[in-house]
């Protein structure tokens, strides 16, 4: 399972934080790989909150969850 999700804010980049902390709440982060992009979003800030991967538009994001889930182009 993937979820995946875009800040088009840096006020929405919290939110991305709280998904991470969502689904570690209901015992399901290590079942589910996140990936997060958006204008504000860095691979830095990704890494800090803990998410899987980044994304700079959605064609990559399609790369990486390819990469996370184990699939080769």
């Amino acid at each position: 399972n993937i979820v995946g999700a875009s800040a088009l804010l840096s006020t929405t980049l919290p939110v991305q934080k709280e998904i991470v902390e969502a689904l570690k709440a209901m015992g399901i982060r290590d079942k589910v790989k996140v990936i997060f992009g958006g204008a504000p979003c860095t691979p830095e800030w990704v890494e800090e909150i803990g998410g899987d991967g980044y994304a700079e538009n959605a064609i990559e994001a399609i790369k990486v969850a390819k990469r996370l889930i184990g699939v080769k182009d």
